[in-house]
């Protein structure tokens, strides 16, 4: 009897969208004098956050890195910031990125990303990019709302997300009934995290971009901090109803500063029992011969696509996700 499992999931006519909307993406940036480039699937370096779990492989010809441990890309951002310090000017990414371990109904491990970076933008100005490109690959002026982090979350919850302590965010999901088990001793970024998405996410509205932006310090990653009182990083994530499209930062350009911070993300790895991951000594090279101040966002475009056809599921819009790989 024949298999099925060498079709592909997604229907031709899905297929179709998916090209479409790539040609929209192309035209997009090509009217805006923004340079498509490839950079390296594999580096000798990975991201260093502990959220975040690279693919490992293995090469053994010349120039093989020690041990000749590669990594898949989770995002093209270091290469491409390296290229923003050679003088590339605007520049976007349409590619694969990988990260082990995610599958759901919005996740698969393999998935395309789009990832622009604008000099001379903020996270503010970029913001409004974002929602063009968006508006125009989906084809509908979808209205826009901008929250800062603390009014989402006072508005929703009733609380203040950049003060309020552990145990009161702890207590504030249980009243919302969500599980807690397994957030013993947890950070309170965690419980932050656990609330927007079981809480809030769930609340956003289907129909029109919403953009959270301003978030506490303790959450830059790859984000300036603007010295507010109290201090946040200047990042934004969009969201469509439920589903997470875009994550952007004012990026920032302190080499001594990115070190820092991965520093603090390997001792989290260690801590977490995941193996330590080499640091982009590239990256920091990049940024001290001085990249210019830039505005950067990474954007699902599996998700999107999504949004464009109406599925429920990834899958939906792959031709071979993981299952028929």
């Amino acid at each position: 009897m024949d298999s099925p499992d060498w079709r592909p999931v997604a229907r031709m006519e899905t297929l179709r969208a998916r090209a479409a909307l790539m040609a929209a993406v192309r035209d997009f940036f090509a009217q805006r004098g923004v340079l498509e480039v490839e950079t390296p699937l594999c580096s000798r370096y990975a991201t260093t956050d502990p959220a975040l779990d690279p693919f490992v492989t293995r090469y053994a010809g010349p120039h093989a890195p020690p041990q000749g441990t590669l990594y898949l890309q989770t995002s093209p951002e270091f290469p491409m910031k390296r290229l923003l310090a050679a003088g590339s000017g605007p520049i976007y990414q349409i590619c694969k990125a990988f990260r082990n371990g995610e599958y759901g109904r919005r996740h698969n491990p393999e998935f395309t990303l789009l990832e622009w970076y604008r000099p001379g933008f903020d996270h503010r100005r970029l913001m409004g990019e974002v929602a063009e490109l968006v508006q125009t690959a989906l084809g509908a002026a979808m209205p826009v709302e901008r929250w800062t982090y603390a009014d989402l979350f006072h508005h929703h919850l009733g609380i203040d997300a950049f003060h309020a302590p552990s145990d009161a965010l702890a207590m504030r999901a249980r009243e919302f009934g969500v599980d807690t088990e397994g957030m013993a001793g947890a950070s309170r970024n965690a419980w932050l995290d656990l609330l927007l998405s079981h809480v809030i996410e769930p609340r956003l509205p289907p129909d029109r971009l919403i953009f959270i932006h301003d978030y506490p310090a303790s959450q830059a990653a790859l984000a300036r901090i603007r010295p507010d009182d109290p201090p946040v990083a200047e990042r934004f994530e969009l969201y469509v109803g439920p589903m997470e499209l875009a994550n952007g930062f004012n990026e920032l350009l302190d080499p001594q500063e990115q070190r820092r911070r991965f520093r603090a993300e390997q001792r989290a790895c260690t801590m977490a029992g995941t193996p330590e991951r080499p640091l982009d000594e590239r990256l920091l090279q990049a940024l001290a011969a001085g990249m210019p101040a830039t505005a950067g966002v990474a954007l699902g475009l599996d998700r999107l696509l999504m949004l464009k056809v109406g599925a429920r599921d990834i899958r939906e819009v792959l031709a071979f996700p993981l299952e028929r790989a």
